[in-house]
């Protein structure tokens, strides 16, 4: 295990989306052009339950009792604006994926050092909107079609 000061390369994403097919994405503060849905990584020492659970209420305030572990994983390389963030021996990232169903589309409190802006969108819309290709593939498997 790597300490600090670099950053642990296993992460989490959180689906939020509602039964009708509204995803809830999140557009970045850095690069502003990058819309997600939540995402954070994990502290030393922290398990991905528990890390969804406060990047879920850091990122939108949202009350964290239902979110759900998925089946989903993903394994991906870490890309060239965040790689010295990284010990130089970590090439890629190990993303878990979890979602969170709402009733009906709420709106986040963001946190504006990370978010400038939210969207819900039906679901073909966000995923083309998303920015990786992760959160593209987890938005089309875990987000219903709407009716």
């Amino acid at each position: 295990m790597t300490p600090a000061p670099y950053k642990r390369p296993e992460s989490i994403l959180i689906v939020i989306y509602t039964p009708m097919g509204d995803c809830l994405l999140l557009r970045r503060r850095k690069p502003t052009d990058f819309w997600q849905s939540v995402t954070g990584s994990l502290e030393w020492g922290e398990d991905a339950e528990h890390a969804a659970a406060r990047e879920l209420r850091e990122e939108t305030g949202f009350d964290p009792a239902n979110l759900q572990a998925t089946d989903l994983m993903f394994t991906f390389p870490i890309v060239p604006p965040w790689r010295e963030r990284y010990a130089p021996d970590v090439a890629s990232n190990t993303e878990t994926v979890f979602s969170l169903q709402l009733e009906t589309p709420e709106a986040p409190r963001l946190n504006p050092r990370e978010h400038l802006e939210y969207r819900w969108l039906p679901k073909a819309e966000a995923v083309e909107l998303v920015s990786s290709w992760t959160n593209r593939e987890a938005i089309e498997q875990l987000v219903p079609e709407p009716p």
